[in-house]
């Protein structure tokens, strides 16, 4: 069953995409194509739920209970036609209540905000995924100054959602160095110090080979260890904001949660858009 009808009963995946530039809503490139077809194969969920870089909060996490979404566009420099484009979809305050008190259980201290619509990092993949835009949808924050551990956590209170029809999307970039943009072309080739980082990762994760074995708790260890065990890590992120939704994508699956990298691309040679779903799985790993 594919985008044109919604089944409540399908356990929805958890999803980790690198949104990257947010011109990709308008050029083509390998990740714009991979997005687009993301509805074709998958059921559609009843409400979309996106922890996105470019929103933190300080002192605990935020989710937005907006009616209806402005379309933020939190970039500079761009063409007109960028800043003309609008996501036009409701929000979900029922669901984000929901994640409110799933968070707030789990001992967060998370706060409400009533305006908050979505961020580039939310809208432009999702105008790709779903164009209609005809599912609510709504942001929950990143915690300001939080590491890649506490990021699980939040992923792993929000991970009985999944079971409501709810997406639950981490948005951010596998690798995300600004300054090393400059002066690259679109279709540059990729330095070592950006795929070697890439693929400790897919290593880690099981390089879409075994998506059907979870990934180990030492191997979970390893990844939220990333920032002293994974090769050039900090060249690659010289911040953590983009690559925290990954973790919080991997909480969200569980525990016995198998990865699978289902794109793999790269845009000015050094940002890597790297996507990758989360879902169960019942057999053991052994690597």
């Amino acid at each position: 069953m594919g985008s044109r009808g919604i089944n409540l009963m399908t356990k929805q995946p958890a999803f980790f995409v690198s949104h990257g530039s947010p011109m990709m809503v308008l050029e083509d490139s390998p990740a714009r194509s991979f997005l687009t077809e993301w509805g074709d194969h998958h059921d559609k969920p009843k409400a979309i739920l996106v922890v996105s870089a470019h929103w933190e909060n300080i002192g605990g996490p935020a989710v937005s209970l907006a009616q209806q979404n402005e379309t933020i566009h939190d970039f500079c420099g761009f063409p007109r036609e960028l800043y003309e484009i609008k996501y036009d979809t409701s929000g979900s305050p029922e669901v984000a209540r929901l994640a409110f008190d799933l968070l707030k259980k789990e001992g967060f201290a998370v706060q409400a905000k009533v305006n908050r619509g979505l961020d580039h990092g939310a809208w432009v993949p999702l105008k790709l995924m779903y164009p209609d835009a005809d599912i609510p949808a709504f942001q929950i924050s990143l915690i300001h100054e939080a590491g890649p551990s506490e990021h699980y956590r939040l992923g792993l209170a929000l991970q009985s959602m999944r079971e409501q029809g709810v997406l639950i999307i981490g948005s951010g970039s596998l690798t995300h160095n600004l300054n090393e943009i400059m002066g690259h072309r679109i279709d540059d080739p990729v330095p070592l110090w950006v795929s070697d980082f890439e693929n400790w990762i897919a290593q880690k994760l099981g390089n879409g080979k075994l998506s059907d074995v979870p990934i180990s708790e030492d191997l979970i260890a390893d990844l939220l260890n990333y920032r002293s065990l994974a090769p050039h890590a900090k060249l690659n992120h010289p911040t953590e904001e983009h690559l925290l939704p990954l973790f919080v994508a991997l909480g969200v699956a569980g525990a016995g949660a198998a990865a699978f990298r289902v794109h793999a691309s790269h845009t000015y040679g050094v940002l890597a858009m790297d996507a990758y779903t989360f879902t169960e799985c019942t057999q053991q790993r052994t690597d």
